[in-house]
C-alpha cells in the first residue's frame, strides 16, 4: 500500500532558471501521495516570466489542478526571496494562496514553514548587490554547458563562502523559540539539513537546482529528508494528475497586472 503523507515540502525549484530541475519536481509530486504540500519559496528566478519554458509551465500547470478543492489536498506557497511581488500574481494563476510563513499543527505537535532568506544577514544588507548576482547568475548559466555543472559549482560555492547553512538554521531556531512552535522547515540555503537546539527541531528541504535534488516529508513516522531519485523511464508524458475532470482549463494564462 503506498504511504500517504500529512506534508510534503519542497522549496528552491528557481523556474526560469537554466539549473532548475522542473520535470524532476513534477515526476515527484505526481508520484507521491499527500494531504498538504507546501512550496517553500524560490519557486521562481525572478519576476521575468518570459524565461519559463514549456516544463516550467507544465509545472505550474499541475499546481493548479493540484490545488482544486475537489482533489482534497492543500497546496500553500510561502513567499521566498526570488519570489517577492508574485502574490497576487500567484494567486490567480495557480489558485494558492501565499503566506510570509505558515503555521500548522500536526499529531500535536506546532509546525512553522518560513523560507528562510529573513535570516540571511548578508542578503538584507546588500540587497541590490545581491539582485545584480542574481541577474548575473541566470546569464552565466546561459553560457554554461549543457550540463551546467559550472553553474550548479557556483551556487554551492556561494553557500559555503557566506556560511549560510548554519546562519539560517540558527536564526530559525531563534525564532521558532520566539514563536513557540516545535518544529521549523526552512529553505533558501540550497542545502538539505536536521538540527535540534533546546526541544525545537530545525529543517532545511534542499532545492531542485543541482544533481541531488532532496525534500521533506512529515507523517506518522515523523520527519524525513528524502533524496529524489529520477525515473526516466517510466515518465508520463502528460502533467495530468489522476482524474481531472474534462471541462477544467489546460493552459495557464498570465493575469493582466
Amino acid at each position: 500500500m503506498e504511504k500517504c503523507f500529512d506534508t510534503v515540502i519542497i522549496s528552491d525549484l528557481h523556474l526560469g532558471a537554466e539549473i532548475s530541475r522542473a520535470p524532476d519536481a513534477l515526476e515527484f509530486l505526481q508520484s507521491a501521495v499527500f494531504r498538504r504540500l507546501i512550496l517553500l519559496g524560490d519557486m521562481f528566478a525572478d519576476l521575468n516570466f518570459s524565461r519559463l519554458t514549456k516544463d516550467h509551465w507544465k509545472f505550474l500547470g499541475f499546481i493548479r489542478k493540484l490545488s482544486n478543492p475537489k482533489r482534497g489536498v492543500e497546496v500553500v506557497w510561502v513567499e521566498g526571496n526570488h519570489d517577492h511581488g508574485l502574490a497576487q500574481i500567484m494567486s490567480h494563476l495557480v489558485g494558492v494562496r501565499v503566506y510570509q510563513e505558515y503555521a500548522w499543527t500536526y499529531r500535536g505537535k506546532r509546525h512553522l514553514a518560513i523560507h528562510g532568506h529573513q535570516f540571511d544577514s548578508f542578503s538584507i544588507r546588500n540587497f541590490k548587490v545581491t539582485r545584480l548576482g542574481q541577474l548575473v547568475f541566470l546569464w552565466l548559466q546561459k553560457i554554461d554547458s549543457k550540463s551546467k555543472r559550472f553553474a550548479r559549482y557556483l551556487d554551492r560555492l556561494n553557500t559555503r563562502w557566506l556560511q549560510l547553512s548554519q546562519q539560517v538554521a540558527q536564526g530559525a531556531l531563534r525564532h521558532a523559540k520566539q514563536s513557540k512552535v516545535h518544529r521549523i522547515f526552512c529553505g533558501h540555503t540550497h542545502v538539505p539539513m536536521a538540527l535540534e537546539r533546546d526541544g525545537v527541531e530545525y529543517y532545511n528541504s534542499g532545492a531542485w537546482v543541482d544533481s541531488r535534488c532532496t525534500y521533506i516529508t512529515i507523517g506518522r513516522d515523523g520527519v524525513a529528508i528524502d533524496e529524489y531519485i529520477p525515473r526516466r523511464p517510466e515518465r508520463r508524458d502528460s502533467n495530468e494528475p489522476p482524474a481531472v475532470p474534462a471541462s477544467e482549463p489546460e493552459e495557464l494564462l498570465l493575469p493582466a497586472v
